[in-house]
């Protein structure tokens, strides 16, 4: 594996890594990083350590999105003339990774962007969520401040799709909760480290979610996955049960807004039986 394909063309190549099973680098990533001249990445000694793996020993650059212009020039300038590599510490590049800017600057340039497929937590999620998958929105992570994370939620209610966010393990339980009160109803899917000797993924509802990561709190990486609200007919839904819940936390005004955009009910009606629950 010590020897380089000279039969790249400059440019930018787009990497996709290993997630945590290192047997999960393709052939085809293994020949480009074989063959670049530099791979710019997240964290040298993350990388370093799957580039010792593999045998490589190619020049490493550190790049993040503190990566300011001088240094994206420089690494534009060396894509010019030789093959040069893009990795994250795991997974596809610029999938909530750094990159962004240095791609869009490549392509303005007229450079030569190539992209080199492979292990991506959001797909790998949904594959073993059980969620539907025909339609699928990836919002990034979720915010930390509670107000702003029930922004978040609230702008995304209606969407009729799946919904995907990366979690860190310590915000897991609040995020669930949030989740419980904006998107009542909703199926949830956890995976958690996944392709790693420890991969879970684990369904329920938020309620119950929060209450067993309460109990036993979640290391590691985590996809958190949200099915899309439910088309169902007005008869089929319990609606004094979904008021009076939503209600021992919200408004009547508030449950019958959240309760409209989860279930496709008009707000109004929800309102006036919300008004009659609470006198």
């Amino acid at each position: 594996m010590d020897q380089r394909d000279e039969s790249l063309e400059p440019g930018l190549y787009i990497v996709a890594t290993p997630i945590g099973n290192l047997g999960d680098i393709t052939l085809r990533a293994i020949s480009i990083l074989r063959g670049a001249g530099a791979v710019a990445c997240e964290d040298t000694r993350v990388t370093g350590r799957l580039m010792q793996h593999l045998g490589l020993k190619n020049r490493l650059i550190r790049h993040d999105d503190h990566a300011d212009e001088r240094a994206r020039a420089g690494l534009l300038d060396l894509a010019a003339d030789a093959p040069v590599a893009l990795v994250s510490d795991a997974g596809t590049p610029l999938i909530s990774d750094p990159g962004y800017r240095l791609v869009h600057e490549a392509r303005a340039r007229g450079l030569n962007v190539v992209t080199v497929p492979g292990p991506s937590a959001v797909v790998a999620g949904l594959a073993i969520s059980g969620l539907p998958t025909d339609r699928f929105l990836f919002a990034g992570f979720l915010p930390q401040k509670a107000k702003a994370r029930a922004d978040v939620l609230g702008e995304l209610a209606g969407i009729r799709s799946s919904l995907v966010f990366y979690e860190t393990a310590p915000r897991l339980v609040a995020a669930l909760e949030a989740i419980g009160e904006a998107l009542p109803g909703r199926a949830i899917a956890v995976g958690r480290e996944l392709t790693k000797m420890h991969e879970e993924c684990r369904s329920g509802t938020a309620a119950e979610l929060a209450a067993h990561y309460s109990e036993h709190p979640p290391r590691g990486e985590i996809v958190l996955m949200i099915g899309p609200p439910v088309a169902e007919a007005a008869e089929d839904i319990d609606i004094d049960a979904l008021l009076a819940e939503a209600l021992t936390t919200d408004k009547p005004s508030q449950a019958a807004a959240k309760l409209a955009k989860a279930h496709g009910l008009d707000r109004k009606t929800l309102y006036a039986r919300a008004m009659e629950l609470k006198a």
